[in-house]
């Protein structure tokens, strides 16, 4: 009978085999190990607890425009260093580090698309870039793309995820909160729809400016949105904040927020408010 059986002994370290990074996530709100191609074809939301991992401005721009219609705008430009800042390391480095990194020249990505047939204007934000600060390029690509919005009467759709202003570019930087609410205004004042998107984190300027602006506001669940933190907020006010305040769902719970949308449903939500908000849609 020893001739069937086989002898137990302990799998030692040089036996053990490490698993590919690339092939599993963890979950952030669950802890639960996720396979990671299936996590991409979800969007990259826990199907265990629906917590949303970050998305990149390539992948929002995939989820809220057709295949193939997307066409960039000012791609080219780059952000200067008026000030010449030096903090750890020269500000002229960090941005060549995050372009690096990121693939793209700046903190947001702008440009003509399509959605279910119809035309729009889409701006999205990437944290990745210095954590998705907003500088002299970001205010003026999103200047640019809302005058498109305006020129060519296209609903304007922005995603944010933000820590807010570019500190390397002091006053350049807040300057950008005046220029992108007078074109938002203008939009406004001729009735072009803007949808506003709120993603993890939106927070500082961006926040006190164009994210905060839209005819609707739309945040996906869980995410930080505010100006200044809780930690500055309680020290300030001398009180403790409330659980999960300044999250999508506090929010929307206050009106802050018009509804916390779940990013598998983005597109859906999105094509179904243009459809009440331009007569001119249609939805193929």
């Amino acid at each position: 009978m020893a001739w069937f059986r086989k002898p137990k002994k302990p799998i030692q370290a040089s036996e053990r085999r490490d698993l590919p990074s690339d092939v599993f996530d963890k979950c952030e709100g669950c802890g639960e190990i996720l396979y990671r191609e299936k996590l991409l074809q979800n969007l990259k939301v826990c199907p265990h607890c629906d917590h949303h991992f970050m998305f990149s401005a390539t992948e929002y721009v995939q989820v809220l425009s057709d295949e193939g219609s997307f066409e960039e705008l000012g791609r080219g430009l780059r952000s200067a260093d008026p000030l010449e800042f030096t903090d750890l390391k020269p500000y002229a480095e960090r941005l060549a580090a995050a372009e690096r990194k990121v693939g793209g020249g700046e903190a947001v990505v702008t440009g003509r698309a399509r959605l279910d047939g119809n035309p729009v204007a889409l701006g999205v934000m990437d944290f990745r870039f210095i954590g998705g600060s907003m500088g002299s390029v970001v205010g003026e690509k999103i200047a640019r793309v809302g005058r498109l919005a305006l020129e060519e009467e296209r609903p304007l759709l922005l995603v944010s995820a933000s820590g807010g202003a570019r500190m390397m570019e002091g006053t350049y930087s807040l300057m950008q909160m005046a220029k992108t609410s007078a074109m938002l205004a203008r939009l406004h004042e001729a009735s072009v729809p803007y949808i506003s998107i709120l993603t993890h984190p939106t927070t500082g300027g961006v926040t006190a400016s164009f994210a905060m602006l839209g005819d609707v506001h739309l945040a996906e669940p869980g995410a930080l949105i505010g100006f200044a933190g809780p930690r500055v907020i309680e020290e300030t006010i001398k009180q403790e904040l409330p659980e999960g305040f300044q999250r999508s769902e506090f929010l929307s719970e206050h009106g802050m927020v018009d509804r916390v949308v779940d990013r598998r449903k983005l597109r859906e939500t999105v094509c179904l408010l243009l459809g009440h908000m331009a007569p001119e849609w249609r939805s193929e």
